[in-house]
């Protein structure tokens, strides 16, 4: 993920961080208009931007399917394995790399990446006439390979005001005060027998709801045009959050009205958002 070390300066781990899909795009694309500038009579537009990731199973998640919704991306998705790995993604770089450029459909190549392993296709596309301008995150000469960085024709690296236009740190989770229940509780769900159990599961619920970023929000509506249910990265912080509130864990009747509580609160929030 980017910049997971640009904001802090430690690691953060990924559930914590909000990408604004947009924004990062947008400055992709101004590197990439700054390396491959205008020359003369001739144009260089960009082809795409390819968004390499993990998946666990191959099941892209909502954030992933997001991006592969917009204009001018390819997600490609390696697998995580158990031990949280990310697997196959260097290899999708170097083929890549290597097709495109096996076949002329580029002349540049922005590559943001540190990895000495996709340096072979950094290298064979080179033999095809690409440039490949290395793109990394401050404090980057830490965290790419040196040959990496040897090899590239141009380097460059985004400081921490740069990442910041994209990528934020969502605040943790904290107990806070029991408030009465916002909406209607629909038949169709039972509700928890002790009251007071559930207005606190239903306010925790809003709350999570409330601290979503736009991307988030559309991110879940995407997921929930093609699925069912509530995407692991999101469902185990919104338990996480009602575990807190409540000083224990969920029945199997409290995490189904937990769940069709957000999800209610999630759309609220879109319908909300989207009205003139």
């Amino acid at each position: 993920m980017l910049g997971i070390f640009s904001l802090r300066g430690v690691k953060q781990p990924r559930t914590l961080l909000a990408l604004d899909s947009a924004n990062v795009l947008l400055e992709l694309k101004k590197v990439a208009a700054n390396k491959a500038p205008r020359q003369g009579f001739l144009s260089h537009s960009l082809l795409r931007v390819y968004w390499y990731d993990g998946a666990l199973a191959l099941r892209p998640t909502p954030e992933q399917e997001q991006l592969a919704h917009l204009d001018d991306v390819k997600v490609r998705l390696g697998f995580i394995n158990s031990a949280g790995q990310q697997k196959g993604v260097d290899s999708l770089i170097v083929t890549d790399l290597i097709e495109l450029a096996r076949l002329g459909a580029i002349c540049d190549a922005v590559l943001l990446s540190g990895d000495e392993d996709v340096r072979v296709g950094v290298q064979i596309a080179q033999s095809y006439g690409v440039r490949i301008h290395l793109l990394g995150i401050e404090p980057s000469r830490g965290s790419q390979s040196k040959a990496l960085l040897q090899e590239a024709d141009t380097t460059s690296e985004w400081d921490k005001a740069t990442v910041a236009k994209f990528l934020s740190i969502r605040s943790v989770p904290s107990t806070v005060a029991t408030a009465a229940p916002r909406v209607v509780i629909p038949a169709a769900i039972a509700t928890p027998t002790d009251s007071a159990i559930a207005a606190q599961i239903e306010n925790a619920a809003h709350e999570f709801a409330d601290s979503l970023t736009e991307g988030d929000v559309k991110s879940l509506l995407v997921f929930w045009s093609t699925q069912k249910g509530i995407p692991p990265e999101f469902d185990g912080r919104l338990l996480a959050r009602i575990r807190a509130k409540i000083g224990r864990a969920l029945d199997a009747r409290e995490k189904r009205f937990a769940r069709a509580r957000f999800s209610d609160a999630v759309r609220a929030k879109a319908a909300t958002a989207n009205k003139p």
